[in-house]
């Protein structure tokens, strides 16, 4: 039997004694949250994904959210202080946090940015986020995950 790999993020919530559990699922390219969850058959109002942004001061700052909605750009930059706030672009997420498109995860990345949750995760006592690469999926506590890496609950969706 083939040896398990863990990633970046298992390794950090390992360490932190962050109960989690994972789920994968077969993936050759970067698809989509919604189509993920639906593979998966998690709810898409429990499935968030990780947006990374960087504001007018140069800071990044990660953004996480359901699946299926949009990051209200305002609302995510006043919820860490910046004038403004831009998703960086596909071809730098590798450079800047070490995970590739679709596997892109808030913990285990070159360095830990501001991070801000979607309030509605808040009070879920379970959420899926990406697991630090294609294919794989960790299912954890959001107020551990909050707790870990001193992120924040805010409405930050359009």
């Amino acid at each position: 039997m083939a040896k398990e790999v863990k990633t970046n993020a298992m390794r950090f919530l390992e360490k932190n004694k962050i109960n989690y559990t994972f789920q994968t699922y077969q993936c050759d390219e970067f698809i989509d949250g919604v189509h993920c969850a639906n593979a998966l058959g998690q709810p898409l109002d429990e499935t968030f994904k990780t947006l990374v942004s960087q504001g007018k001061t140069g800071n990044y700052y990660c953004f996480l959210i359901p699946v299926a909605l949009e990051l209200d750009l305002k609302k995510a930059a006043k919820s860490v202080g910046e004038k403004s706030v831009t998703l960086i672009h596909v071809k730098d997420i590798t450079k800047i946090t070490g995970y590739v498109r679709g596997g892109c995860t808030p913990i285990g990345m070159k360095k830990q940015f501001v991070t801000v949750i979607h309030e509605s995760a808040e009070n879920l006592p379970f959420f899926y986020i990406s697991g630090g690469r294609i294919g794989t999926q960790i299912h954890l506590s959001p107020a551990e995950l909050a707790k870990s890496i001193n992120a924040k609950f805010e409405d930050i969706i359009l």
